[in-house]
């Protein structure tokens, strides 16, 4: 595992190749130049997700991931398919609660093709009708597809119990009903309404040339007229919805549960701490769930705990599969490990030991050109600058168990925590 010393070293040669334009119409361009590697990984993110939708709505902006790939003004469906495949490259796209991103890895050679490809998708796609109906019944086999594996699903009960009332309660897949409904005309206002320049941000990452990549954003988007500062979206909850239990039945043999608070966003300052105490209550082997609920007493094969740091609110939680017999004991041992460092300062030797995994893995992170392209271009929609990875080595070493407990105290209130079960029928 690197040293402090030797993460900081290759955090600050990593970071000194950042770079950042502003082109006329407002679109941000953003990359992290490494001429060691061979390849580029580069995104066309949209500062949308589904907190922006209606109720009505909710699934549009996935779906609309998905139907950009059905045809352009210039490209076929096959033609899509095989623009980068057939330079060695691959081409995808994913939604989140708050972003769209649409991204391509290649060779460097091949960046000005990639980033035609992608903000072909972004600018042309024509949502033909009949391409729309025939999407829809895929998407709505990926709806079907997670009802069907409680792990997955069982996070969307989770975050609508704490998001009762707001849109980031709803599943960013949308419902069936939704979709059936979903129109031409919907996307296309879905697209008029926020893919904005000033909701456009381009990233890359690897043997990037930054002169280069901003002609190319010229020309690909700079026809884009700059339009209005976007308006701001409504703030998420501060507190969860009623707390409590809710319960679930599904012809499954393993009882799942899930469980947690309204936790912080990503600008909040005790967001390392979190950071810290996640790990070393429920990331990996070594954490506390991990050691006693699967180790000590065989309860589960999967135990973890996890945190969403989004603009403004967050979530933390703790997810266990288990038998049916083993639910209410597994429950009382999470209760126990978060009553206990509610009250209890955690020994240093741990603290440190969570910081070194986490650094590791921010660090281990920096290997990947798509790591670091996805941080490019979250952190310039979330927060509007570039935070240095030494930096954030620096934060998560300044953690103290002090910091760690305070955190855990404030977040690790039973009563406002929300239990989800999803159980065999």
């Amino acid at each position: 595992m690197p040293t402090k010393k030797t993460s900081h070293a290759l955090a600050r040669k990593a970071d000194s190749l950042y770079h950042k334009t502003t082109l006329k119409n407002g679109i941000r361009v953003v990359s992290e130049s490494l001429p060691y590697v061979r390849s580029v990984s580069l995104g066309v993110w949209a500062n949308v997700g589904s907190r922006d939708e209606s109720s009505k709505r909710n699934g549009i902006s996935h779906f609309l991931e998905h139907m950009v790939f059905k045809g352009t003004r210039r490209r076929s469906i096959r033609d899509i398919a095989q623009s980068l495949e057939s330079l060695g490259g691959y081409l995808n796209a994913f939604t989140t609660k708050e972003q769209t991103c649409f991204y391509a890895r290649v060779l460097d050679v091949h960046v000005p093709e990639a980033l035609d490809v992608l903000t072909d998708l972004v600018l042309n796609a024509t949502f033909q009708p009949k391409e729309v109906e025939k999407e829809k019944q895929v998407v709505i086999e990926e709806l079907r597809n997670a009802e069907d594996d409680p792990e997955d699903i069982i996070h969307d009960y989770f975050e609508k119990a704490l998001f009762p009332s707001h849109s980031l309660g709803n599943p960013i897949i949308g419902t069936e009903e939704n979709l059936r409904h979903f129109r031409r005309s919907d996307l296309q206002e879905h697209v008029a309404q926020h893919y904005l320049p000033g909701n456009i941000v381009v990233a890359a990452a690897g043997n990037i040339d930054h002169r280069l990549l901003v002609r190319l954003a010229e020309k690909n988007l700079g026809r884009l007229k700059p339009s209005a500062v976007p308006p701001p979206r409504a703030n998420g909850p501060r507190e969860t919805g009623k707390p409590g239990r809710m319960e679930y039945e599904k012809p499954i043999q393993q009882s799942h549960v899930c469980l947690g608070t309204v936790g912080f966003s990503i600008t909040h300052p005790d967001r390392y701490p979190l950071m810290v105490l996640n790990g070393l209550l429920g990331e990996g082997m070594s954490s506390r769930l991990y050691q006693v609920i699967r180790e000590r007493y065989g309860f589960a094969y999967s135990v973890y705990s996890f945190v969403s740091l989004m603009s403004d609110t967050g979530v933390f939680g703790v997810y266990i599969g288990t038998d049916r017999k083993n639910v209410a004991r597994s429950l009382d041992l999470v209760h126990h490990e978060l009553e206990t460092l509610r009250h209890r300062a955690v020994p240093l030797a741990e603290i440190d030991r969570a910081k070194s995994q986490i650094k590791g893995n921010v660090t281990l992170g920096l290997e990947s050109m798509s790591n670091r392209m996805m941080r490019l271009g979250g952190t310039e929609l979330q927060l509007g600058e570039y935070i240095p990875t030494d930096v954030i080595l620096r934060q998560i070493d300044s953690v103290t168990p002090e910091s760690v407990r305070r955190v855990a105290h404030d977040l690790f209130d039973l009563g406002r925590f929300s239990t989800i079960v999803v159980k065999p029928a």
